[in-house]
Protein backbone atom coordinates (compact mmCIF):
# COMPACT_ATOMS: atom_id res chain seq x y z
CA UNK A 1 0.00 0.00 0.00
CA UNK A 2 0.66 3.81 -0.80
CA UNK A 3 -0.93 5.01 1.90
CA UNK A 4 -4.40 4.09 4.29
CA UNK A 5 -6.66 6.88 2.78
CA UNK A 6 -6.31 8.62 -0.33
CA UNK A 7 -8.54 11.90 -0.44
CA UNK A 8 -9.65 14.02 -3.20
CA UNK A 9 -10.61 17.46 -2.82
CA UNK A 10 -8.47 20.15 -0.89
CA UNK A 11 -11.74 21.71 -0.24
CA UNK A 12 -13.30 22.02 3.36
CA UNK A 13 -14.67 18.69 3.63
CA UNK A 14 -11.50 16.98 2.08
CA UNK A 15 -9.20 19.16 4.76
CA UNK A 16 -11.22 18.08 7.66
CA UNK A 17 -11.64 14.69 6.96
CA UNK A 18 -7.67 14.85 6.63
CA UNK A 19 -7.37 16.51 9.66
CA UNK A 20 -9.95 13.72 11.68
CA UNK A 21 -7.88 10.85 10.30
CA UNK A 22 -4.79 12.39 11.63
CA UNK A 23 -5.62 12.39 14.99
CA UNK A 24 -6.63 9.18 14.96
CA UNK A 25 -3.39 7.77 14.05
CA UNK A 26 -3.89 7.53 9.86
CA UNK A 27 -1.72 9.59 7.65
CA UNK A 28 -3.42 10.35 4.55
CA UNK A 29 -2.89 11.89 1.25
CA UNK A 30 -5.09 14.95 -0.21
CA UNK A 31 -5.26 15.20 -3.35
CA UNK A 32 -6.17 18.53 -5.06
CA UNK A 33 -6.42 19.36 -8.81
CA UNK A 34 -6.42 23.43 -8.61
CA UNK A 35 -2.38 24.22 -7.93
CA UNK A 36 -3.19 26.69 -5.17
CA UNK A 37 -5.62 27.49 -2.76
CA UNK A 38 -8.92 28.79 -4.61
CA UNK A 39 -9.68 32.85 -4.16
CA UNK A 40 -13.44 32.16 -5.12
CA UNK A 41 -15.41 32.71 -1.93
CA UNK A 42 -18.25 30.03 -2.28
CA UNK A 43 -19.83 30.51 1.41
CA UNK A 44 -19.26 33.29 3.54
CA UNK A 45 -19.33 31.83 7.11
CA UNK A 46 -20.49 28.42 8.95
CA UNK A 47 -24.21 28.01 10.05
CA UNK A 48 -25.74 25.46 12.77
CA UNK A 49 -24.22 23.26 14.63
CA UNK A 50 -20.83 22.43 12.44
CA UNK A 51 -19.58 26.00 14.55
CA UNK A 52 -19.48 24.00 17.89
CA UNK A 53 -18.16 20.77 16.21
CA UNK A 54 -15.38 23.01 15.26
CA UNK A 55 -15.02 24.94 18.70
CA UNK A 56 -14.65 21.28 19.89
CA UNK A 57 -11.93 20.16 17.92
CA UNK A 58 -9.81 23.92 18.76
CA UNK A 59 -10.91 25.60 15.44
CA UNK A 60 -13.35 28.05 16.53
CA UNK A 61 -10.95 30.19 18.29
CA UNK A 62 -8.87 30.35 15.16
CA UNK A 63 -11.48 31.11 12.55
CA UNK A 64 -13.49 33.51 14.80
CA UNK A 65 -9.96 35.43 16.23
CA UNK A 66 -11.19 35.32 19.60
CA UNK A 67 -10.69 34.08 22.73
CA UNK A 68 -14.77 32.97 23.64
CA UNK A 69 -16.97 30.07 23.18
CA UNK A 70 -19.53 30.18 19.97
CA UNK A 71 -22.73 31.53 21.17
CA UNK A 72 -26.08 30.96 19.71
CA UNK A 73 -27.34 33.49 16.93
CA UNK A 74 -30.23 35.88 18.10
CA UNK A 75 -31.74 36.01 15.11
CA UNK A 76 -31.39 34.02 11.49
CA UNK A 77 -34.06 34.03 8.51
CA UNK A 78 -35.91 31.34 6.68
CA UNK A 79 -37.04 31.56 3.21
CA UNK A 80 -36.48 35.21 3.10
CA UNK A 81 -39.06 35.12 6.45
CA UNK A 82 -37.04 36.18 9.94
CA UNK A 83 -36.98 34.23 12.69
CA UNK A 84 -36.58 35.96 16.32
CA UNK A 85 -34.40 33.07 18.72
CA UNK A 86 -34.24 35.17 21.17
CA UNK A 87 -37.12 33.66 22.33
CA UNK A 88 -35.82 30.41 22.41
CA UNK A 89 -34.27 28.89 25.91
CA UNK A 90 -32.42 26.20 23.95
CA UNK A 91 -31.50 28.16 20.98
CA UNK A 92 -29.08 25.29 18.74
CA UNK A 93 -28.76 28.11 16.01
CA UNK A 94 -24.50 29.66 15.91
CA UNK A 95 -23.04 31.26 13.31
CA UNK A 96 -19.57 32.21 12.23
CA UNK A 97 -19.26 35.26 9.62
CA UNK A 98 -15.75 33.47 8.04
CA UNK A 99 -15.14 33.37 4.20
CA UNK A 100 -14.76 29.83 2.74
CA UNK A 101 -11.41 30.49 1.78
CA UNK A 102 -10.03 31.31 5.26
CA UNK A 103 -11.99 28.22 6.42
CA UNK A 104 -9.69 26.31 3.98
CA UNK A 105 -6.81 28.38 4.53
CA UNK A 106 -7.23 27.32 8.36
CA UNK A 107 -7.36 23.54 8.11
CA UNK A 108 -4.95 23.45 5.43
CA UNK A 109 -2.70 24.54 7.83
CA UNK A 110 -4.07 22.72 10.90
CA UNK A 111 -3.44 19.58 8.06
CA UNK A 112 -0.02 20.26 7.88
CA UNK A 113 0.38 21.09 11.52
CA UNK A 114 -0.81 17.05 11.78
CA UNK A 115 0.90 15.99 9.31
CA UNK A 116 -1.11 15.52 6.34
CA UNK A 117 0.68 15.19 2.67
CA UNK A 118 -1.58 17.69 0.03
CA UNK A 119 -0.39 17.45 -3.59
CA UNK A 120 -1.82 19.94 -5.71
CA UNK A 121 -1.67 20.24 -9.13
CA UNK A 122 -2.38 16.22 -8.70
CA UNK A 123 -5.67 15.39 -10.70
CA UNK A 124 -7.55 12.16 -9.97
CA UNK A 125 -7.93 10.08 -13.59
CA UNK A 126 -8.83 6.87 -12.73
CA UNK A 127 -9.96 4.21 -10.02
CA UNK A 128 -10.11 0.56 -10.16
CA UNK A 129 -10.47 -2.16 -6.92
CA UNK A 130 -9.75 -5.28 -5.55
CA UNK A 131 -10.77 -7.20 -2.09
CA UNK A 132 -7.71 -5.81 -0.90
CA UNK A 133 -7.32 -2.05 -2.03
CA UNK A 134 -7.80 0.97 -4.74
CA UNK A 135 -5.43 1.77 -7.01
CA UNK A 136 -5.90 5.79 -8.36
CA UNK A 137 -4.51 7.11 -11.58
CA UNK A 138 -3.22 10.24 -11.47
CA UNK A 139 -1.88 13.22 -13.45
CA UNK A 140 0.65 15.37 -11.87
CA UNK A 141 2.87 18.38 -12.49
CA UNK A 142 5.67 15.89 -13.24
CA UNK A 143 3.56 12.79 -15.49
CA UNK A 144 1.12 9.85 -14.54
CA UNK A 145 1.62 8.12 -11.65
CA UNK A 146 -0.28 5.52 -9.70
CA UNK A 147 -1.54 5.40 -5.72
CA UNK A 148 -2.39 2.24 -4.22
CA UNK A 149 -4.42 2.80 -0.96
CA UNK A 150 -6.50 0.89 1.38
CA UNK A 151 -9.75 3.13 1.25
CA UNK A 152 -10.31 6.42 -1.52
CA UNK A 153 -12.20 9.00 -0.41
CA UNK A 154 -14.11 11.79 -3.15
CA UNK A 155 -14.24 14.92 -1.70
CA UNK A 156 -13.96 16.35 -5.11
CA UNK A 157 -17.67 18.66 -5.18
CA UNK A 158 -20.56 18.70 -7.07
CA UNK A 159 -19.01 17.06 -10.40
CA UNK A 160 -16.89 14.31 -8.32
CA UNK A 161 -15.57 12.49 -10.70
CA UNK A 162 -14.65 9.99 -7.91
CA UNK A 163 -18.30 9.48 -8.07
CA UNK A 164 -18.31 9.53 -11.76
CA UNK A 165 -15.59 6.40 -11.68
CA UNK A 166 -17.42 4.54 -9.85
CA UNK A 167 -20.88 4.45 -11.88
CA UNK A 168 -22.90 6.05 -8.88
CA UNK A 169 -25.80 7.82 -9.89
CA UNK A 170 -26.96 11.40 -9.20
CA UNK A 171 -30.40 11.45 -9.66
CA UNK A 172 -31.92 14.91 -9.08
CA UNK A 173 -33.68 17.87 -10.57
CA UNK A 174 -31.92 20.73 -12.14
CA UNK A 175 -33.64 24.41 -12.64
CA UNK A 176 -33.19 27.25 -14.98
CA UNK A 177 -35.34 29.60 -14.09
CA UNK A 178 -33.33 31.95 -11.90
CA UNK A 179 -30.44 33.89 -11.97
CA UNK A 180 -28.75 34.77 -9.18
CA UNK A 181 -25.75 37.69 -8.68
CA UNK A 182 -23.49 38.69 -6.14
CA UNK A 183 -20.56 41.19 -5.64
CA UNK A 184 -18.75 42.28 -2.37
CA UNK A 185 -19.00 46.72 -2.82
CA UNK A 186 -19.04 49.58 -1.04
CA UNK A 187 -21.83 51.25 0.10
CA UNK A 188 -21.90 54.86 1.02
CA UNK A 189 -22.15 55.54 4.52
CA UNK A 190 -24.79 57.76 4.98
CA UNK A 191 -27.16 54.85 3.60
CA UNK A 192 -26.05 52.78 6.28
CA UNK A 193 -28.29 52.99 9.92
CA UNK A 194 -25.96 53.58 12.68
CA UNK A 195 -28.35 51.71 15.19
CA UNK A 196 -29.81 48.61 13.21
CA UNK A 197 -27.15 48.20 10.31
CA UNK A 198 -29.24 48.25 8.03
CA UNK A 199 -29.53 49.70 4.42
CA UNK A 200 -31.51 52.52 4.20
CA UNK A 201 -31.99 52.57 0.59
CA UNK A 202 -33.51 56.15 -1.16
CA UNK A 203 -36.66 55.79 -2.49
CA UNK A 204 -38.02 52.01 -1.00
CA UNK A 205 -36.87 52.00 2.66
CA UNK A 206 -34.94 49.85 5.29
CA UNK A 207 -33.68 46.76 4.84
CA UNK A 208 -32.34 44.80 7.65
CA UNK A 209 -28.52 43.03 7.29
CA UNK A 210 -28.10 39.80 6.89
CA UNK A 211 -31.62 38.94 5.90
CA UNK A 212 -33.29 37.37 2.74
CA UNK A 213 -35.30 40.18 1.48
CA UNK A 214 -38.49 39.43 -0.69
CA UNK A 215 -39.41 41.40 -3.14
CA UNK A 216 -42.66 40.96 -6.00
CA UNK A 217 -39.41 41.12 -8.84
CA UNK A 218 -37.34 39.05 -6.71
CA UNK A 219 -34.77 38.40 -3.73
CA UNK A 220 -32.35 40.76 -2.29
CA UNK A 221 -29.39 40.70 0.17
CA UNK A 222 -27.45 42.88 1.99
CA UNK A 223 -24.48 41.59 4.12
CA UNK A 224 -22.19 43.67 5.81
CA UNK A 225 -19.28 40.70 6.60
CA UNK A 226 -16.67 42.19 8.16
CA UNK A 227 -14.31 41.04 5.50
CA UNK A 228 -16.32 42.90 2.87
CA UNK A 229 -19.54 44.19 1.99
CA UNK A 230 -22.24 41.42 -0.06
CA UNK A 231 -24.92 42.54 -1.86
CA UNK A 232 -26.79 40.01 -3.83
CA UNK A 233 -29.70 40.14 -6.13
CA UNK A 234 -31.82 37.51 -7.24
CA UNK A 235 -34.52 37.19 -10.25
CA UNK A 236 -36.14 34.63 -11.99
CA UNK A 237 -37.46 34.25 -15.38
CA UNK A 238 -34.74 36.06 -16.90
CA UNK A 239 -31.47 34.67 -19.04
CA UNK A 240 -27.82 35.66 -17.51
CA UNK A 241 -26.39 35.79 -20.71
CA UNK A 242 -22.71 34.57 -21.00
CA UNK A 243 -20.95 37.82 -20.91
CA UNK A 244 -18.39 38.50 -17.73
CA UNK A 245 -20.44 39.08 -14.61
CA UNK A 246 -20.17 43.05 -13.64
CA UNK A 247 -21.09 45.52 -11.16
CA UNK A 248 -22.83 47.51 -13.83
CA UNK A 249 -25.18 43.96 -14.29
CA UNK A 250 -25.52 43.94 -10.34
CA UNK A 251 -26.75 47.48 -10.18
CA UNK A 252 -29.43 46.58 -12.95
CA UNK A 253 -30.31 43.47 -11.40
CA UNK A 254 -30.82 45.17 -8.11
CA UNK A 255 -32.76 47.89 -9.83
CA UNK A 256 -35.42 45.93 -10.89
CA UNK A 257 -35.56 43.80 -8.05
CA UNK A 258 -35.99 47.21 -5.77
CA UNK A 259 -37.64 49.13 -8.28
CA UNK A 260 -35.12 51.82 -7.19
CA UNK A 261 -31.64 52.81 -7.94
CA UNK A 262 -28.97 51.69 -5.41
CA UNK A 263 -25.85 53.37 -5.00
CA UNK A 264 -22.55 51.21 -4.79
CA UNK A 265 -18.70 51.16 -5.95
CA UNK A 266 -16.16 48.95 -6.36
CA UNK A 267 -14.93 46.95 -3.02
CA UNK A 268 -12.19 48.00 -0.82
CA UNK A 269 -9.16 46.12 0.78
CA UNK A 270 -6.94 43.13 -0.85
CA UNK A 271 -9.68 40.42 -0.93
CA UNK A 272 -10.59 38.11 -2.40
CA UNK A 273 -13.35 39.98 -3.59
CA UNK A 274 -16.73 37.75 -5.08
CA UNK A 275 -18.23 38.99 -8.66
CA UNK A 276 -20.66 35.98 -9.44
CA UNK A 277 -23.43 34.88 -11.23
CA UNK A 278 -24.75 31.52 -11.33
CA UNK A 279 -28.08 30.51 -13.29
CA UNK A 280 -30.41 27.82 -12.04
CA UNK A 281 -29.43 25.12 -9.60
CA UNK A 282 -29.26 21.63 -8.93
CA UNK A 283 -30.53 19.37 -6.06
CA UNK A 284 -29.00 15.78 -6.56
CA UNK A 285 -28.37 12.96 -4.08
CA UNK A 286 -25.98 10.50 -4.94
CA UNK A 287 -27.71 6.59 -5.29
CA UNK A 288 -25.12 5.72 -2.72
CA UNK A 289 -22.05 7.41 -0.57
CA UNK A 290 -20.53 4.33 -0.72
CA UNK A 291 -19.06 1.69 -3.12
CA UNK A 292 -17.01 -1.14 -1.83
CA UNK A 293 -13.21 1.13 -0.25
CA UNK A 294 -14.03 4.39 -2.52
CA UNK A 295 -16.60 6.85 -0.18
CA UNK A 296 -18.36 10.10 -0.88
CA UNK A 297 -17.83 13.29 1.03
CA UNK A 298 -19.69 16.24 1.32
CA UNK A 299 -20.96 18.09 -2.47
CA UNK A 300 -19.67 14.61 -4.13
CA UNK A 301 -22.83 12.86 -2.45
CA UNK A 302 -25.38 15.74 -2.62
CA UNK A 303 -25.51 19.40 -3.67
CA UNK A 304 -28.94 22.03 -3.15
CA UNK A 305 -29.29 25.38 -2.63
CA UNK A 306 -27.45 27.17 -0.80
CA UNK A 307 -30.30 29.19 0.71
CA UNK A 308 -29.68 29.45 4.54
CA UNK A 309 -25.70 28.39 4.01
CA UNK A 310 -26.03 24.75 5.41
CA UNK A 311 -23.23 23.17 2.70
CA UNK A 312 -20.57 23.37 5.06
CA UNK A 313 -22.74 22.49 7.93
CA UNK A 314 -23.78 19.25 6.06
CA UNK A 315 -20.66 18.41 4.54
CA UNK A 316 -17.97 19.51 7.59
CA UNK A 317 -19.93 16.92 9.83
CA UNK A 318 -20.10 14.61 7.11
CA UNK A 319 -16.55 14.15 7.64
CA UNK A 320 -16.66 14.17 11.33
CA UNK A 321 -18.32 11.40 11.22
CA UNK A 322 -16.74 9.14 8.47
CA UNK A 323 -13.32 10.20 10.21
CA UNK A 324 -13.47 7.77 13.12
CA UNK A 325 -15.01 5.25 11.15
CA UNK A 326 -12.81 4.87 8.51
CA UNK A 327 -9.80 4.83 11.10
CA UNK A 328 -11.50 1.73 13.15
CA UNK A 329 -11.67 0.19 10.01
CA UNK A 330 -7.86 0.65 9.44
CA UNK A 331 -6.76 0.31 13.06
CA UNK A 332 -8.55 -3.41 12.75
CA UNK A 333 -10.82 -2.56 16.00
CA UNK A 334 -13.96 -1.61 14.09
CA UNK A 335 -17.29 -3.59 14.80
CA UNK A 336 -18.71 -5.23 11.53
CA UNK A 337 -20.99 -2.82 9.65
CA UNK A 338 -19.84 0.57 11.33
CA UNK A 339 -18.16 2.51 7.81
CA UNK A 340 -21.95 0.94 6.96
CA UNK A 341 -23.15 3.50 8.79
CA UNK A 342 -21.75 6.38 7.74
CA UNK A 343 -24.44 6.48 4.93
CA UNK A 344 -27.33 4.94 7.24
CA UNK A 345 -26.39 8.08 9.19
CA UNK A 346 -25.48 11.00 7.40
CA UNK A 347 -28.13 10.28 4.48
CA UNK A 348 -31.09 10.99 6.10
CA UNK A 349 -29.59 14.17 6.94
CA UNK A 350 -28.38 15.13 3.81
CA UNK A 351 -32.48 14.55 2.59
CA UNK A 352 -33.16 16.95 5.18
CA UNK A 353 -31.23 19.52 3.96
CA UNK A 354 -32.54 18.90 0.14
CA UNK A 355 -35.95 19.24 1.56
CA UNK A 356 -35.41 22.42 4.04
CA UNK A 357 -33.89 24.02 1.26
CA UNK A 358 -36.73 23.01 -1.41
CA UNK A 359 -39.38 24.46 0.55
CA UNK A 360 -37.40 27.57 1.34
CA UNK A 361 -36.72 27.97 -2.16
CA UNK A 362 -40.67 27.97 -2.58
CA UNK A 363 -41.13 30.25 -0.41
CA UNK A 364 -39.27 33.18 -2.28
CA UNK A 365 -40.67 32.68 -5.58
CA UNK A 366 -42.57 35.58 -7.24
CA UNK A 367 -46.28 35.17 -7.20
CA UNK A 368 -49.57 36.11 -5.77
CA UNK A 369 -50.11 32.15 -4.60
CA UNK A 370 -46.60 32.33 -2.46
CA UNK A 371 -47.39 35.62 -0.82
CA UNK A 372 -50.51 33.92 0.41
CA UNK A 373 -48.22 31.12 1.40
CA UNK A 374 -45.58 33.38 3.18
CA UNK A 375 -48.59 35.22 5.04
CA UNK A 376 -49.81 31.81 6.84
CA UNK A 377 -46.28 31.46 7.79
CA UNK A 378 -45.06 34.78 9.14
CA UNK A 379 -48.51 33.92 11.32
CA UNK A 380 -47.08 30.02 12.27
CA UNK A 381 -44.07 31.34 13.12
CA UNK A 382 -45.79 33.70 15.71
CA UNK A 383 -45.88 30.47 17.61
CA UNK A 384 -42.33 29.49 19.59
CA UNK A 385 -42.57 26.03 18.53
CA UNK A 386 -42.55 26.26 14.81
CA UNK A 387 -39.76 28.30 15.61
CA UNK A 388 -37.97 26.07 17.40
CA UNK A 389 -38.72 22.80 15.18
CA UNK A 390 -37.26 25.17 12.07
CA UNK A 391 -34.25 26.22 13.86
CA UNK A 392 -33.45 22.81 15.16
CA UNK A 393 -33.65 21.73 11.23
CA UNK A 394 -31.68 24.09 9.70
CA UNK A 395 -29.31 23.87 12.58
CA UNK A 396 -28.86 20.30 12.38
CA UNK A 397 -29.61 20.35 16.00
CA UNK A 398 -33.15 17.45 14.90
CA UNK A 399 -30.01 14.83 13.65
CA UNK A 400 -30.32 11.86 16.16
CA UNK A 401 -28.34 8.50 15.49
CA UNK A 402 -30.40 5.07 15.60
CA UNK A 403 -28.21 4.27 18.46
CA UNK A 404 -29.51 1.16 21.21
CA UNK A 405 -30.04 3.19 23.90
CA UNK A 406 -33.76 4.86 25.73
CA UNK A 407 -31.51 7.98 27.35
CA UNK A 408 -32.95 11.20 25.36
CA UNK A 409 -29.19 12.40 24.63
CA UNK A 410 -28.40 8.93 22.86
CA UNK A 411 -27.90 9.56 19.08
CA UNK A 412 -27.43 13.51 19.54
CA UNK A 413 -25.13 16.17 19.89
CA UNK A 414 -23.44 16.31 23.16
CA UNK A 415 -24.79 19.35 25.12
CA UNK A 416 -21.97 21.74 26.68
CA UNK A 417 -20.71 20.67 29.44
CA UNK A 418 -18.23 22.51 32.24
CA UNK A 419 -16.65 19.91 34.43
CA UNK A 420 -14.58 20.01 37.38
CA UNK A 421 -11.43 17.98 36.85
CA UNK A 422 -8.71 17.29 39.68
CA UNK A 423 -6.79 19.54 37.78
CA UNK A 424 -9.11 22.40 37.47
CA UNK A 425 -12.62 24.02 36.04
CA UNK A 426 -12.93 22.49 31.93
CA UNK A 427 -15.27 22.45 29.14
CA UNK A 428 -15.89 19.88 27.26
CA UNK A 429 -14.80 21.31 23.66
CA UNK A 430 -10.93 21.30 25.47
CA UNK A 431 -11.59 17.54 26.35
CA UNK A 432 -12.42 16.56 22.43
CA UNK A 433 -9.76 17.93 20.79
CA UNK A 434 -7.45 14.75 20.35
CA UNK A 435 -10.73 13.53 18.58
CA UNK A 436 -10.88 10.37 20.98
CA UNK A 437 -13.82 8.40 22.43
CA UNK A 438 -14.55 9.97 25.41
CA UNK A 439 -16.32 8.07 28.87
CA UNK A 440 -17.48 11.36 31.04
CA UNK A 441 -17.64 9.93 34.55
CA UNK A 442 -19.39 12.50 37.03
CA UNK A 443 -20.73 9.20 39.54
CA UNK A 444 -19.59 10.36 43.30
CA UNK A 445 -17.35 6.93 43.17
CA UNK A 446 -16.56 6.89 39.88
CA UNK A 447 -17.95 3.61 39.88
CA UNK A 448 -17.92 2.50 35.73
CA UNK A 449 -14.38 2.99 35.13
CA UNK A 450 -13.88 -0.26 35.02
CA UNK A 451 -16.13 -0.78 31.53
CA UNK A 452 -13.08 0.42 29.36
CA UNK A 453 -10.85 -2.53 30.72
CA UNK A 454 -9.80 -4.24 27.08
CA UNK A 455 -10.38 -0.36 25.78
CA UNK A 456 -8.15 1.65 27.22
CA UNK A 457 -6.51 2.26 24.17
CA UNK A 458 -9.02 3.85 22.01
CA UNK A 459 -11.23 5.34 24.86
CA UNK A 460 -10.22 7.96 27.20
CA UNK A 461 -11.88 8.30 30.66
CA UNK A 462 -12.26 11.58 32.25
CA UNK A 463 -13.74 11.42 35.64
CA UNK A 464 -15.67 14.71 36.88
CA UNK A 465 -17.95 16.74 39.42
CA UNK A 466 -20.34 19.49 37.61
CA UNK A 467 -22.50 22.32 39.21
CA UNK A 468 -24.18 22.26 35.72
CA UNK A 469 -28.62 21.30 36.40
CA UNK A 470 -30.08 18.50 34.51
CA UNK A 471 -26.26 16.97 33.27
CA UNK A 472 -26.46 12.70 33.03
CA UNK A 473 -24.35 11.43 35.74
CA UNK A 474 -22.15 9.51 32.90
CA UNK A 475 -21.73 10.00 29.14
CA UNK A 476 -19.85 7.83 26.18
CA UNK A 477 -18.50 10.31 23.41
CA UNK A 478 -18.17 9.30 19.98
CA UNK A 479 -15.13 11.03 18.52
CA UNK A 480 -17.70 13.02 16.57
CA UNK A 481 -19.03 14.52 19.74
CA UNK A 482 -22.52 12.61 19.48
CA UNK A 483 -23.79 10.16 22.62
CA UNK A 484 -23.65 6.54 22.25
CA UNK A 485 -24.52 5.80 25.82
CA UNK A 486 -25.45 8.22 28.88
CA UNK A 487 -26.82 7.46 32.01
CA UNK A 488 -28.89 9.84 35.07
CA UNK A 489 -27.83 7.00 37.82
CA UNK A 490 -25.87 8.41 40.64
CA UNK A 491 -24.78 4.58 41.48
CA UNK A 492 -25.32 2.42 38.05
CA UNK A 493 -26.40 -0.92 39.26
CA UNK A 494 -25.46 -3.92 37.15
CA UNK A 495 -27.90 -3.27 34.19
CA UNK A 496 -26.17 0.19 33.51
CA UNK A 497 -22.99 -1.52 33.37
CA UNK A 498 -24.43 -4.07 30.70
CA UNK A 499 -25.74 -1.07 28.61
CA UNK A 500 -22.31 0.62 28.69
CA UNK A 501 -20.57 -2.58 27.67
CA UNK A 502 -22.28 -3.22 24.76
CA UNK A 503 -22.66 0.29 23.30
CA UNK A 504 -18.58 0.05 23.95
CA UNK A 505 -18.56 -3.15 21.70
CA UNK A 506 -21.07 -1.22 19.50
CA UNK A 507 -18.91 1.88 18.71
CA UNK A 508 -15.47 0.62 19.44
CA UNK A 509 -15.08 -2.93 19.17
CA UNK A 510 -14.59 -5.59 21.23
CA UNK A 511 -11.93 -5.77 23.93
CA UNK A 512 -8.60 -7.10 24.43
Amino acid sequence: MTADVVIAGAGPNGLMLACELSLAGVRPIVLERLNGQTKENRANGLVGQVVRALDRRGLYERLSGGAEPPRPSPAFVFGAMPLDLSRLDDNPMYGLPVPQHRIEQVLAERALELGVEIRRGHELTGLSQDEDGVDAEIAGPEGSYRLRTRHFVGADGGRSITRKLCGIGFPGVTRDDSVSRGAHVTVPAELIDPVTGGLNVPGYGPIPPFMHHRTDHGLFVYAPFPTGTLVHATEWNQDGGDQPMSLDELRDSVRRVLGVDLPFGPPEGPGPHQLRRVSGGNTRLAERFRDGRVLLLGDAAHVHSAIGGPGLNLGLQDALNLGWKLAAEIHGWAPPGLLDTYETERRPAAERVVMHTQAQSALIAPGPEVTALRALFTELLRDERTTKHIADMMSGADIRYDLEGTHPLTGRPAPDLVLETATGSVRLAELTRTARPLLIDLTPDAALAGALDGRRDRVDLVTAKTSQDGVPTAVLLRPDCYVAWASDSLRPDAKEHDTLRTALASAFGAAR
